[in-house]
């Protein structure tokens, strides 16, 4: 049997596939014990329908993970990609006297991400979450990993579970 030639070039350890999403949704996943394909593109994934098409997935397999405020607390929507959030709908979910669309800043400092790479856990604060029970139509769910480049694969219980969501009927109706 052989030594190993110290002096050989060694081969760099594989990056893991977290290395490719933002530090904080890394450390988020390595906290919940969760292996997940990290994806990155060259060009931006920040709409559903931009990571669709690079993904080459059904729109509606793509989470997106919305910040409203309620009362003037965030809360966040998981909704798929080929829906709209019925905010009357989230209202009464939540009790609320208003509900709105937060702005990004808010966004910012809620969740530690920018608008467009905003994954569905490993949040700066914690909030209240609402999972629209479409997204449970499908066996494997995209999601951003914390910038508008990189998406991962999970299924959507997991994904619901680990972003502590209820799962409610808050889609908006088509006519």
């Amino acid at each position: 049997m052989s030594t190993p030639d110290a002096t050989a070039p060694v081969a760099p350890a594989p990056e893991p596939a977290a290395a490719e999403a933002h530090p904080r949704f890394a450390e988020a996943l390595r906290e919940l014990g969760l292996d997940v394909e990290i994806r990155r593109f060259p060009e931006a994934t920040r709409t559903a329908a931009e990571a669709a098409a690079a993904i080459g997935c059904d729109l509606s397999a793509i989470v997106k993970s919305l910040i409203f405020e309620a009362d003037g607390a965030p809360v966040l929507v998981l909704m798929d990609g080929s829906s709209r959030v019925d905010v009357e709908l989230v209202r009464r979910e939540l009790c609320a006297g208003k509900v709105k669309r937060a702005g990004a800043d808010l966004v910012r400092e809620t969740t530690g991400y920018a608008i467009g790479g905003v994954p569905p856990f490993g949040h700066r604060t914690k909030t209240r979450v609402l999972a629209d029970r479409g997204l449970l139509d499908h066996d494997v769910v995209w999601a951003a990993a914390g910038t508008p480049y990189t998406v991962f694969p999970l299924d959507p219980k997991t994904v619901i579970e680990h972003a502590g969501g209820t799962v409610v009927d808050v889609r908006e109706q088509t006519k």
